[in-house]
């Protein structure tokens, strides 16, 4: 098995074949008329930008798509990983939520929202990889939710 594979690459390409479809369908299948559907959308998509920032910024050199972490990672638990363990996953969801907000393309949103359980699997394996490199990501699983602070 090649290392992409070991990695978790399959579930890379599923996130990049999801995303493109977001992206896709939004611009062929735009919707007309609601300002507050665009305005909505904006809000979502600034505050995905944001928990993205902040999240990597926290993450640092152990920033990777792969889910599998690597032999050099360290496990993050300060800044916005304090309050939710992926942050990133939640950044993308509501950044392609918003996305297609914007364009108000309905076909583009029911994509979008098929990111939500295709990332709930995404961080269950990578937390069944977290909890075998890091014997204390099982207590850090019980303090911190999965990806709305405090809620889920």
């Amino acid at each position: 098995m090649n290392h992409f594979s070991q990695r978790g690459g399959a579930w890379v390409v599923g996130q990049g074949v999801l995303l493109t479809a977001v992206v896709l369908l939004a611009v062929c299948f735009r919707g007309e008329g609601f300002p507050i559907v665009v305005l909505a959308g904006v809000t979502l998509m600034i505050v995905g930008a944001s928990v993205a920032l902040v999240g990597a910024m926290a993450i640092g050199r152990n920033l990777t798509p792969f889910p599998k972490p690597s032999d050099s990672a360290q496990l993050v638990q300060h800044g916005i990983y304090a309050v939710v363990r992926h942050p990133l996953y939640t950044s993308v969801v509501a950044v392609s939520m918003g996305w297609a907000l914007v364009w108000q393309s309905w076909p583009a949103l029911l994509v979008a929202a098929l990111l939500t359980p295709f990332f709930h699997a995404k961080a269950r394996h990578e937390e069944r990889w977290l909890r075998e490199r890091f014997p204390e990501y099982a207590e850090y699983e019980k303090r911190v939710c999965r990806f709305i602070p405090w809620i889920y």
